[in-house]
């Protein structure tokens, strides 16, 4: 919490002398087209990064696996989005390192692991235990087949039809 309140106590101070000093160097009206043309190219390759990243966990989900990668990469696309937008150099910077596309797959593969993110198979089939779970083996057989024996007991509806029914030979 209180690292939290350090960044954003700090980072407006540092971002708007790094403005001011910017300013100084290249001119006041010069600084703001430069963080206006980062906010609009942020803004353009968030969204080009984001839509193939969208692709990929589409993918991956068609091919029926988990998109984790993609989930965290998106993830960082939104955070970037955040950053870029937000007027500022330091801002800008963090921005584009985490919406490039050789930097993003980077971090967000250090977060997944740091982040330790785990899933459960929707095809779990085990017994929850207070130290996790226990998975049952299964056959290797698929799980679109289920075996069983059923007795069929028809009912009529109506008394009156019931002479109408058929029993199976």
């Amino acid at each position: 919490m209180f690292k939290l309140f350090l960044l954003f106590a700090i980072l407006p101070i540092v971002e708007i002398s790094i403005l001011v000093n910017v300013g100084e160097q290249i001119g006041g009206w010069y600084t703001v087209a430069i963080v206006i043309l980062t906010a609009f190219a942020g803004a353009h390759l968030v969204r080009q990064q984001g839509l193939s990243t969208l692709m990929h966990a589409q993918q991956k989900m068609q091919a029926g696996t988990m998109p984790g990668q993609e989930m965290a990469e998106g993830l960082l696309l939104v955070i970037a989005g955040v950053l870029l937008v937000t007027p500022g150099f330091v801002t800008d910077g963090i921005g584009f390192l985490l919406s490039l596309p050789v930097t993003r797959p980077l971090i967000a593969k250090g977060l997944v692991k740091h982040l330790s993110l785990k899933v459960i198979n929707p095809s779990f089939n085990g017994n929850f235990t207070q130290q996790g779970y226990q998975q049952s083996h299964t056959t290797g057989e698929s799980d679109d087949i289920i075996e069983g024996e059923f007795e069929r007991k028809d009912k009529p509806l109506n008394p009156a039809l019931k002479d109408d029914l058929r029993k199976p030979e």
